[in-house]
């Protein structure tokens, strides 16, 4: 099969596409105009500026270099993740350690086993999905242990008072947490092939690879994105909820 290429002539009359999403705005007098505009073009130049820059970087095979973007992007990650965790005492560490860690075992099961090298080329991709999506899980996470704590005080409040410890006490809604964070990778693998055709395997495809190739590295895909989902939110969501009580085992206000 050839290899598919896009030319800039195609890709200039492919905008006609982003015309649809202005008419839908304008017509519903959505007031998304601006944002619209402002979003493709921060996506154009910030795309081209990083395909430079990794055409470069691909070029180097470096293992601290590699580490360091590693490093690089699990901090900015934990940092957005933060922002989910409002009254979450020591947010960005917590989300740091459980991406750091989720990251680490995924990665290096994949490299131990020969599945990938520990390149820049393989590593940034790869790592890229694993950390991101590390993050959303993560961010899901506190989202709903913010919420369930807030519904649910009452209830975390008379366990307390027959005895329980804030672990048992929380021990549901931690529960619930980890499972509302790995929901959305788990029902994404429930439709592969049949719903979906995901981002690895669709751009092998089109590059030209075997269909049968393009469907191993998107099971490999499917498997690592698994495992760094229910590592980082299990780390997290044990680590998190100690926040939300104070040092005499009583629930925060």
């Amino acid at each position: 099969m050839p290899e598919a290429e896009i030319s800039l002539y195609s890709l200039a009359f492919s905008s006609v596409l982003v015309a649809i999403s202005l008419t839908i705005s304008l017509r519903e007098h959505l007031r998304l105009e601006k944002d619209i505009i402002i979003s493709i073009l921060r996506a154009i130049v910030q795309l081209v500026a990083v395909g430079y820059v990794l055409q470069y970087v691909f070029g180097l095979e470096s293992f601290v270099f590699t580490f360091f973007l590693l490093a690089t992007m699990i901090i900015n990650a934990a940092y957005n993740s933060k922002k989910r965790g409002k009254g979450i005492e020591n947010a960005f560490l917590i989300s740091f350690a459980s991406i750091g860690t989720g990251t680490a075992v995924t990665l290096g099961i994949l490299v131990l086993t020969g599945t990938l090298r520990f390149v820049p080329s393989q590593m940034i991709p790869v790592g890229g999905m694993i950390i991101s999506n590390s993050m959303i899980a993560i961010g899901l996470s506190y989202r709903f242990m913010g919420t369930a704590f807030k519904d649910r005080r009452s209830e975390v409040e008379t366990k307390l008072s027959l005895g329980a410890s804030p672990f048992l006490a929380s021990r549901e809604i931690v529960k619930e947490s980890i499972r509302t964070a790995m929901m959305p990778t788990v029902d994404s693998a429930k439709t592969l092939g049949i719903v979906s055709l995901p981002g690895m395997m669709s751009g092998l495809i089109l590059a030209g690879a075997s269909p049968l190739t393009a469907i191993r590295y998107q099971i490999m895909v499917t498997f690592m994105l698994l495992s760094t989902t229910a590592i980082a939110a299990f780390i997290a969501c044990y680590l998190a909820y100690r926040g939300y009580f104070n040092s005499r085992s009583q629930l925060r206000a």
